[in-house]
C-alpha cells in the first residue's frame, strides 16, 4: 500500500527549535480542514539542539497514512532560510505549498484562509501580509518595526515591488509558477526572490494577518541583526541586477524581432517586383504564354527568391543542407499559401459583409496576413523564438 499523493505541502525550516516545533506540527494538523490530505515537510539545518531528531521521534509515533504526514529532510550544514525552504519546495509532493516559521509568529490557523484565497480569487500567489489593512505585529521593539519598514520600503522602491508585505515568509502558492526558474536562495527572504523572478507573471492576493513574536526560543534575527542585514542588502542587490538585466534582455528581443519583421516584409515587397517581371517576361517576351501560366511562374520565382532572401537575410540561416532546406522551403511555400487564402478572404469579409473599402479592405488584409505570414515561418519554417 502506497501514501495518496497530498493535496497541499506545508514547509517549516528549523534551526534550534526543540521548544517549539512538536506544538508547532501538533497545531498545524489541528488547523487543516478535514478532508484535505496534507504533508508537513520539516526541514532541519543540523541543529544542535536536536530538533530534527525530535521530529524523528514524533513522527513515529504517528498513524502511518494519516491525512496529515510529516517528513523530515536533515541538511547537514546550515545554508540559510531560502535555501532551506528552496530544499522543502523541491521535495514536496503537492502543487499547492504553504511557506511558514516554525516558531509560531505565523499562526497556523491562518493556513485555511490562505487556501481558500487561492480557490477563491483564482490567484498563484497568496501572502499573508502584516502591512495591510487587518494584518499587523505583537510584541516588536521599536528598532525591530524600524528594521523591517525599512527592508519593505527598500524592496518596494529598488525591485518595485507593489506588495504590502512584500518580505513575508509566510505565503501559499501554486508550485508550477516556479518551473523554468532559477533561484539563488541567499538570505531568508524567499517570497521576494520569487516576485522578482516571476515578474507580475502571476496573480497575487494579499490577505491579513496578525504576526505574533516568539514564546520560546531565540530569535536568529536579533542574534545576528548585522550578519541579516548585510545578506538581505546582498540579496536585493543582486535581485536588482538579476531584473534590469532581464529587462535589457526584453528591450533587445523586441528590438530584434521588429528588425526581422520589417526584413521579412522588405523581401516581400521584393517579391512583388519579382512576380511582376517574371510574368510580363513569360507573357509577352521570353516564351508569349498564356498570362495565366505566366502569372503562375511569376508565382513559383517570388516564392524562391523570398524563401532564399528571408533564409539568408532575415533569419540569418546559412545552413543549405539538401533535406533541411527543401522541409523548410516545403513549409514556406505552405504558409505563404495560407497567407494568400488569409488574405483574399479577409478582403471578402471587410468588403462584402462590411462595406469597408476595397483599397482599405486589401491594405488590412495585406497586412493581416502578412503579420501571420511572418509569425509561422518565424516559429515553424526556421525554428525560433517568436519575441526575439
Amino acid at each position: 500500500m502506497t501514501s495518496p499523493n497530498p493535496q497541499v505541502s506545508i514547509i517549516v525550516s528549523t534551526y534550534n527549535e526543540s521548544q517549539n516545533i512538536i506544538s508547532i506540527l501538533k497545531s498545524i494538523r489541528e488547523s487543516m480542514p478535514t478532508g484535505i490530505l496534507t504533508e508537513t515537510i520539516v526541514v532541519d539545518d543540523n541543529s544542535p539542539d536536536g530538533t530534527g531528531r525530535i521530529v524523528e521521534e514524533y513522527v513515529q509515533g504517528l498513524k502511518r497514512f494519516a491525512e496529515n504526514t510529516i517528513n523530515v529532510i536533515h541538511r547537514k550544514t546550515r545554508d540559510g532560510l531560502s535555501s532551506a525552504i528552496l530544499s522543502g519546495i523541491q521535495n514536496a509532493r503537492a502543487d499547492t505549498i504553504v511557506v511558514m516559521d516554525s516558531d509560531f509568529s505565523h499562526p497556523p490557523q491562518a493556513i485555511p484562509r490562505m487556501l481558500e484565497a487561492l480557490k477563491q480569487y483564482q490567484c498563484d500567489l497568496v501572502v499573508a501580509s502584516r502591512y495591510m489593512r487587518g494584518g499587523g505585529t505583537r510584541g516588536w521593539t521599536l528598532k525591530r518595526k524600524m528594521l523591517s519598514k525599512s527592508a519593505t520600503l527598500i524592496a518596494k522602491i529598488g525591485l518595485r515591488v507593489k506588495l504590502s508585505d512584500p518580505m513575508s515568509g509566510f505565503f501559499a502558492f501554486k508550485k508550477h509558477i516556479i518551473n523554468g526558474l532559477s533561484f539563488d536562495a541567499l538570505g531568508y527572504k524567499f517570497l521576494l526572490e520569487l516576485l522578482v523572478k516571476t515578474d507580475r507573471k502571476i496573480t497575487v492576493k494579499e490577505i491579513p494577518y496578525i504576526f505574533e513574536n516568539r514564546r520560546l526560543g531565540k530569535s536568529k534575527l536579533d542574534a545576528s541583526l548585522y550578519e541579516t542585514s548585510s545578506e538581505y542588502l546582498q540579496a536585493v542587490w543582486r535581485l536588482y541586477k538579476s531584473k534590469k538585466m532581464k529587462e535589457s534582455s526584453e528591450r533587445r528581443g523586441s528590438v530584434k524581432f521588429f528588425s526581422k519583421a520589417a526584413r521579412f516584409f522588405t523581401v516581400g515587397a521584393s517579391g512583388f517586383g519579382v512576380n511582376y517581371l517574371v510574368s510580363m517576361l513569360f507573357a509577352s517576351g521570353l516564351a508569349d504564354i498564356w498570362y495565366v501560366h505566366a502569372n503562375a511562374f511569376g508565382i513559383v520565382a517570388s516564392l524562391s527568391t523570398n524563401f532564399i532572401l528571408n533564409k539568408i537575410w532575415t533569419f540569418e540561416d546559412v545552413d543549405f543542407g539538401a533535406k533541411r532546406t527543401l522541409s523548410q522551403y516545403g513549409r514556406f511555400a505552405a504558409f505563404s499559401s495560407l497567407g494568400a487564402a488569409v488574405q483574399l478572404g479577409t478582403v471578402y469579409w471587410l468588403v462584402d459583409a462590411h462595406n469597408i473599402s476595397y483599397p482599405l479592405a486589401l491594405f488590412t488584409a495585406i497586412a493581416v496576413a502578412a503579420s501571420s505570414n511572418f509569425v509561422l515561418n518565424k516559429k515553424l519554417t526556421f525554428r525560433e523564438k517568436i519575441w526575439g
